[in-house]
């Protein structure tokens, strides 16, 4: 992504007092800075300035709000993820406003001056490429700061991939966890995973489409074969959900590549849930794992990582399997 500022127009520190007009059907305000924030009395309002935190459709226009495209035409500053994706948005709310990116490899530099242009008066909108910034994508920082500031912050409720996933999935909802994007690297996946183990709640995940069949079969190694779904290009015209078991999952996405945007959600923990495995178990989750693919010696160290038994006694289950003529050769 650019870090340049896709459109030319007043950067976040430049005086409200030196903006250069538009025309009155873009300048549409929001409420007054006094009428809403994150509580009464608890910002300093200096002028009308405020950071604005606006959801955005995950793949369907037709899903943002009038009150979030009220939001983008009455902007002075809108702070996106990738200003070319929402420049695509801005043209279809006909907002005609100057924009600078705000993502994970900017955020540290780009917070400091939209606030700055927020304490001059400016409405500043946070967006991101699709959903809710903050959620695994940039927008922690920038509301963090601008609360320790003592600037006005409101956000604009609209889509949430986690949020759609967890309500077609067919699992519970009265409690749930979301956990975001699990570690790239396998060992601190596994620690990740093993820490949730006794969750009751239902986990929510994000997960690359490059990766999903690793994470499954992460997931199915730690959690065992547990009730989950998989949802993907939700809101769009393929939009597909799978529901079935961990192992399933694993095993369909291993098999073929899985495309778009994907989110995963996994059944909570049984209240009688054991922390201690049996050697059946152990072996039960190993054997799920080379199933989907995985070589024996990773999957001993998966099962081995999320569990929290130690390697050599995974292997000398696997190894006292593979000696008793009644096991299947094919596996071990």
């Amino acid at each position: 992504m650019s870090d340049e500022t896709a459109a030319a127009g007043p950067q976040p520190a430049t005086p409200a007092a030196t903006r250069p007009a538009r025309p009155a059907a873009t300048r549409r305000a929001l409420p007054a800075a006094g009428a809403a924030g994150s509580g009464p009395g608890a910002e300093r309002v200096r002028g009308a300035g405020r950071l604005v935190v606006v959801s955005t459709p995950i793949g369907n226009l037709g899903d943002l709000s009038p009150r979030a495209a009220e939001a983008l035409r009455g902007a002075d500053l809108v702070a996106a993820e990738d200003t070319r994706r929402t420049r695509v948005l801005l043209d279809h709310v006909g907002a005609s406003v100057p924009m600078t990116s705000y993502h994970d490899h900017n955020e540290r530099s780009r917070t400091g001056p939209l606030l700055d242009g927020v304490d001059a008066g400016q409405t500043v909108v946070l967006v991101c490429d699709a959903g809710t910034p903050g959620l695994a994508d940039p927008g922690f920082r920038l509301v963090r700061e601008a609360a320790e500031r003592g600037l006005p912050v409101e956000a604009i409720p609209g889509p949430a991939a986690a949020l759609q996933a967890l309500v077609l999935s067919g699992l519970p909802m009265d409690r749930f966890a979301f956990e975001g994007f699990l570690p790239r690297r396998a060992t601190a996946r596994a620690r990740r995973l093993a820490e949730l183990d006794g969750d009751p709640r239902t986990l929510v995940f994000y997960v690359a489409p490059h990766r999903a069949a690793d994470d499954l079969a992460a997931m199915a190694a730690a959690f065992g074969d547990r009730p989950a779904a998989l949802a993907r290009e939700l809101t769009k015209l393929h939009e597909e959900v799978w529901r079935a078991g961990l192992i399933e999952l694993a095993g369909r996405a291993a098999a073929g590549r899985v495309r778009g945007e994907v989110t995963v959600v996994v059944a909570g923990a049984s209240t009688d849930q054991a922390r201690d495995l049996a050697p059946d178990e152990i072996l039960g989750r190993v054997r799920e794992l080379v199933a989907t693919g995985m070589s024996r010696k990773a999957a001993i160290a998966a099962v081995a990582a999320a569990t929290g038994t130690p390697k050599r006694a995974v292997y000398q289950v696997v190894a006292e399997a593979s000696r008793d003529p009644g096991d299947d050769p094919g596996l071990f």
